[in-house]
């Protein structure tokens, strides 16, 4: 079965996000594209078995069936829902970051 994959509007935001910081703060315009490219590559893939990636098992995420995709230091965070055939992405965020308390 192939789900359709959609963002939130805050993933959508922490990928503008990542790109300016990697762009602009570190100063690496073709690093920045090619991160882009990487992660927005991985999402789609989420069209086919997004059950294959682990859940989040902390805090109230455990219940909520919360995903994780790891792409390079970043980590993907969606649902899915078998029965809408769908795919949700709700956040993109940096690995070394607080991650309980960003969610």
């Amino acid at each position: 079965m192939r789900y359709e994959v959609v963002l939130s509007n805050q993933a959508e935001m922490d990928l503008r996000d990542i790109f300016r910081y990697i762009a602009f703060e570190l100063q690496s315009l073709g690093n920045a594209s090619a991160q882009l490219d990487r992660i927005e590559t991985a999402i789609k893939g989420l069209d086919r078995m997004p059950e294959r990636f682990p859940q989040y098992k902390k805090g109230r995420w455990r219940e909520r069936n919360l995903r994780v995709l790891p792409v390079d230091h970043y980590c993907v965070f969606y649902v899915f829902d078998k029965t809408a055939g769908r795919v949700t992405v709700l956040r993109i965020m940096y690995s070394g970051r607080n991650m309980e308390k960003e969610l």
